[in-house]
């Protein structure tokens, strides 16, 4: 008996270490469970909501369109014996182009001449047998017959002479056609004739065509909605249109609205509209197909946000706004307008306000975020922008 008591003791005192054991285990089991539950934030590029004037472009595609362009043709026939330019070169008016060969024009011309020194010297002389006539008649020396007959060689020689001054012009006319000039500012397109070919009136290309591009002007066409904007706008002051390139990547130039079209397109339900550009740089060429911003007005207070910051979902725009919790919550949006990478957003956001610019597709309502900032921020920029690539 004495030697089983110290054995339950000792029983005794093992159970109770091992349920302590036990329990401390369970204990801290549960609270590393609880910790490995707790979500980490995540991490997300943040934004701010801006206050500012915002620029409101109305948007459309146009075609360039010279303001002049002449077909260089002759006005009449020889042989082409000089061409004095070159094929894409500028030219100014008045500067020569071609020649052609003077000689049988300036032949007529001299003969034109010819024939009016000889008309007037006979005009001359009847003239002088006219005034010796007419004492002739008062004295009785001489009829009336005789007299009326040489006022009639005068009136008739006087009038050869007007017809020679008449041909002399004609003739110098045609002359000054021999030489072919530029009648506008220009760059010449493709020679259609070669130097010692025989050009006519009748030819169908001309010489060279001759194209206008400094000014020149762009058509363009914009919903039919827009009218009464654009209409009061022009009344107030000049309209700014921005010209782009295809790719609405490179500015081209910067012009100015000329004019509205008179009628209004029903079955597009467009208008036209006319812009006029100085094309100092020549990025402007006939025929080019360019993207057209109208300048409507200014939004003195428009809110921007990033455009990668707004989303579409089934009921439309939205993005996430961080809280101060640094909570997210999709906040439903009314985006304005897109340009150059920023949103003018209309309704659904306050100046100030953070929003969630990259990392949504990680989010739901309610999730914790980790704002990134600095190299991070842009490491997270990049990995989007690749990953938006992709296919």
């Amino acid at each position: 008996m004495v030697r089983t008591r110290p054995i339950v003791v000792v029983a005794l005192l093992a159970a109770t270490a091992l349920g302590a054991f036990i329990v401390w285990h369970q204990s801290r089991a549960t609270q590393e469970e609880g910790e490995a539950g707790a979500p980490e934030p995540t991490p997300i590029v943040a934004g701010t909501v801006k206050s500012g004037p915002v620029p409101i472009y109305l948007r459309g595609v146009g075609t360039v369109i010279a303001f002049n362009n002449v077909v260089v043709r002759s006005q009449i026939t020889g042989p082409l014996i000089k061409v004095s330019f070159r094929q894409g070169q500028a030219v100014h008016k008045g500067d020569l182009l071609a020649e052609i060969d003077p000689r049988p024009y300036q032949a007529q011309l001299d003969q034109a001449i010819a024939n009016r020194e000889r008309d007037k010297a006979q005009a001359v002389n009847a003239k002088a047998n006219l005034d010796r006539y007419v004492p002739l008649l008062a004295k009785g020396f001489a009829t009336q017959q005789l007299v009326d007959t040489q006022k009639a060689e005068v009136a008739q020689l006087e009038a050869a002479v007007k017809g020679d001054e008449a041909a002399i012009e004609n003739a110098s006319i045609n002359l000054s056609y021999t030489k072919l000039v530029a009648p506008i500012d220009g760059i010449t397109g493709i020679r259609q004739i070669d130097e010692g070919n025989i050009i006519h009136p009748t030819d169908a290309n001309g010489l060279v065509d001759l194209t206008q591009i400094q000014p020149i002007s762009l058509i363009f066409t914009l919903p039919e909605t827009t009218f009464v904007d654009i209409q009061k706008q022009m009344a107030k002051a000049p309209v700014k249109v921005f010209a782009y390139s295809q790719d609405d990547k490179v500015r081209l130039d910067e012009g100015e609205l000329l004019l509205i079209d008179n009628q209004i397109n029903q079955t597009t339900g467009t208008i036209r509209l006319r812009a006029t550009f100085p094309n100092a740089e020549r990025l402007l060429w006939p025929g080019e197909l360019v993207n057209v911003r109208l300048l409507l007005r200014t939004e003195p207070n428009g809110l921007t946000i990033a455009a990668g910051a707004v989303q579409q979902g089934p009921q439309g725009a939205y993005v996430y706004v961080v809280g101060p919790d640094q909570a997210v919550q999709l906040r439903p949006v009314h985006v304005a307008q897109i340009n150059e990478g920023q949103a003018l957003i209309d309704s659904g956001l306050k100046a100030g306000e953070t929003i969630v610019v990259d990392g949504q597709y990680k989010l739901q309502p309610g999730t914790l975020v980790k704002q990134l900032q600095g190299e991070a921020a842009r490491e997270a920029n990049m990995q989007s922008a690749v990953q938006q690539a992709l296919p």
